[in-house]
């Protein structure tokens, strides 16, 4: 575990990273008049966090494919679970469950992210043991908690559709095969952007997009350290952290999961023990509940538990209101629907 004390300087390392950007991007005295001004200049100006693009270049037919694999049963040993119940693309692209349900009714060990964006994520899954989206969908394929059938037995289900096997022809000179049928679903998950959200237009110059509060809980987002670990395209997503920097996260808990362990299920690391990809934050407002374990099921109670464990730092409920505000500025559009 990291000592109550190297927790701090790292947080406090983050702070000064934010504090770097803002005195070397700072322009003269008596230039900027207000706080709100003095965030407007900073938006664009060595901002941490960038807006996601307005579309990506995508093979459309693969898409379409992979979009009726990504809603297909029959991809589960018992055929009644598709990719889509967990990640549900009306609720925020996860299943606001604590725990999702697999097949034979089971509820599995941790709680499901959201598939949105997650292309833009440099690992997949909590414990980033899979590197790429086609490695994620091997690692659901084959789990006997959630889909339970080996790729074998997926081709030849496959293979029966007549329609499948004229389509993966149009995309796939080779057709069915494992490679082609992960490449057509991982495709789909890559198209599934959620451009063009309040902050991103602000991010592209619209300054009217956010109103003062938001704008005040960016700042206090920043100045607070949270960028520190929430930051880029995804607004996280793209590093590991401890689970309780500062403070012991697992003290509180009577019992230690399996699934706590984080980092070290997949590396056996003794120093990677409960140590997790950083969650993105894009359409958070969406996704509860949160962390891992869902204990958080509000976002307010989420902020709450990241200011005292990760910051060490009892936020106001004022704080965290201004915080949570802006975090609902992350919320996008997904073909011209919020997905709420």
């Amino acid at each position: 575990m990291v000592s109550k004390t190297g927790g701090a300087l790292m947080a406090l390392s983050g702070l000064a990273l934010v504090n770097y950007y803002l005195w070397f991007s700072m322009p003269g005295d008596g230039e900027l008049k207000t706080s709100r001004e003095f965030i407007e200049y900073q938006v664009g100006f060595h901002e941490p966090i960038t807006p996601i693009p307005l579309g990506i270049k995508l093979d459309a037919h693969k898409v379409a494919l992979g979009r009726r694999l990504f809603h297909d049963p029959r991809l589960s040993r018992d055929n009644t679970i598709s990719c889509s119940n967990c990640h549900n693309l009306i609720n925020g692209g996860m299943d606001n469950l604590p725990y999702s349900i697999g097949i034979d009714g089971k509820p599995l060990d941790i709680n499901t992210p959201t598939v949105f964006n997650s292309g833009f994520n440099f690992r997949q899954f909590w414990d980033g043991r899979a590197a790429t989206l086609e490695d994620h969908i091997d690692f659901k394929v084959d789990n006997p908690c959630r889909m339970g059938l080996t790729w074998e037995e997926v081709v030849a289900k496959l293979r029966k559709d007549t329609d499948y096997h004229q389509d993966f022809l149009i995309s796939y000179p080779e057709g069915f095969a494992v490679g082609t049928i992960k490449d057509a679903i991982a495709t789909f998950e890559r198209s599934l952007i959620t451009p063009n959200g309040k902050f991103d237009r602000y991010l592209r110059g619209d300054k009217g997009a956010l109103d003062g509060d938001e704008l005040a809980g960016y700042e206090l987002f920043k100045s607070l350290g949270c960028i520190s670990c929430h930051q880029g395209m995804n607004v996280g997503g793209n590093m590991y952290e401890k689970l309780g920097v500062v403070e012991e996260y697992f003290v509180h808990r009577e019992n230690t999961r399996h699934a706590d362990y984080g980092r070290f299920n997949a590396t056996g690391i003794e120093d990677q023990r409960f140590e997790f990809r950083v969650p993105s934050l894009r359409n958070v407002a969406l996704t509860a509940p949160y962390f891992h374990d869902a204990s958080a099921t509000t976002l307010e109670q989420a902020v709450s538990i990241m200011g005292k464990y990760q910051l060490g730092v009892n936020l106001t409920a004022g704080e965290v209101k201004r915080i949570v505000k802006f975090l609902n500025t992350l919320t996008g559009i997904y073909q011209g629907d919020k997905g709420e």
